[in-house]
């Protein structure tokens, strides 16, 4: 999409219905910023909730259905934001969305067990191929307090 023109044009070589195509998808291809807090990170404990709070922002001013000239009717783009173990293969928390230009999304799961954790949050479309983000990030889980040891007496 940064290429200069005369590069574009002698790479591609398509003609001007064709490279008018390509550039109407490039101009409405998201780009969509995303950020994400572990809360409350240094106090968990198994069992407890694990809340991830996600942030996103689109780039672009306006979101106009989705570029597929093949689909029957007209697209709306939609977003998943997914968090997942890859070690276990598993899922913890899962979001679906329609992004306009801002969203807050939290995602909550269970602490695990005590020890050190590794997830990845995943921020897919269901519309575009290859604007899915990925984000990588650790959790340390403490043992769970003991409420009380007066029962014992």
């Amino acid at each position: 999409m940064e290429i200069e023109n005369v590069d574009r044009n002698e790479l591609l070589q398509l003609t001007e219905e064709q490279m008018a195509d390509v550039a109407r998808f490039c101009n409405k291809y998201p780009n969509i910023e995303m950020s994400f807090e572990v809360k409350e990170k240094e106090s968990l404990h198994s069992g407890s909730p694990v809340n991830v709070l996600v942030s996103l922002e689109r780039e672009d001013e306006l979101v106009e259905p989705v570029v597929a000239p093949f689909f029957p009717q007209k697209r709306k783009e939609g977003w998943w934001v997914v968090i997942g173990d890859n070690k276990s293969n598993s899922l913890l928390s899962i979001r679906r969305l329609t992004l306009q230009q801002k969203a807050k999304v939290k995602l909550d799961f269970v602490a695990p067990s005590p020890g050190h954790y590794n997830y990845t949050i995943f921020f897919m479309s269901d519309a575009y191929m290859g604007c899915d983000q990925e984000y990588k990030f650790s959790i340390d889980v403490k043992e769970r307090d003991s409420e009380s040891e007066s029962d014992s007496d």
